[in-house]
């Protein structure tokens, strides 16, 4: 059975995605804009990549990651990965012809299915809709997270509100820099 690890960076207040406040901080711009650069504290990164087995995303985060990735030397290994994009609206003729292997699932169910199969660990990236939709339904094994030290107010929460019973995690590694972020991996008691 294959594990999947949803890897994000996420603001203290459990943001993903600002979405108000200021517009400066949209998208992915505040993981840059808010901290002072510390090399070390995306260790966590680069060995992901080196264990990823294949990439899982929603529908929003590959369109935006399937015209940029490819032409990224430092995203070679994903690369070459397999994709598997959870859509219901995604067609074979909508994905990128220069980014490797590409499945389109329908359904939770069918990433159930997928991590019954043989291969390495899946990793989420982005894809925050999709990760909250994993968790609610149970099939998420791991968290990696960078947390910021900026309060985003307003934005696309990392956990959903879902009225469901309480999930364990378990802290398995730990790590503090020198720029306030905080490097946590959790994986989930079952």
């Amino acid at each position: 059975m294959r594990t999947i690890v949803a890897t994000h960076f996420v603001s203290l207040d459990g943001k993903v995605d600002p979405t108000g406040g200021d517009p400066e901080l949209h998208n992915t711009e505040w993981t840059f804009k808010t901290v002072e650069p510390v090399q070390e504290a995306y260790e966590l990164k680069a060995r992901e990549q080196e264990e990823a087995g294949a990439l899982l995303l929603g529908r929003a985060s590959y369109q935006m990651f399937a015209p940029v990735w490819p032409q990224m030397a430092e995203f070679e290994r994903y690369n070459a990965l397999p994709k598997y994009v959870v859509s219901t609206t995604l067609t074979d003729d909508d994905l990128a012809g220069d980014w490797g292997e590409t499945t389109v699932l329908r359904s939770l169910d069918d990433v159930a299915r997928l991590k019954e199969t043989d291969g390495g660990e899946i990793q989420v990236h982005g894809s925050v809709s999709l990760t909250r939709a994993l968790a609610d339904a149970g099939l998420i094994d791991s968290y990696h997270l960078l947390v910021f030290p900026v309060l985003l107010g307003q934005g696309k929460p990392l956990f959903s509100d879902t009225d469901k019973p309480a999930q364990k995690l378990r802290l398995v590694e730990h790590e503090a820099y020198k720029n306030g972020i905080q490097k946590q991996v959790f994986d989930v008691v079952r």
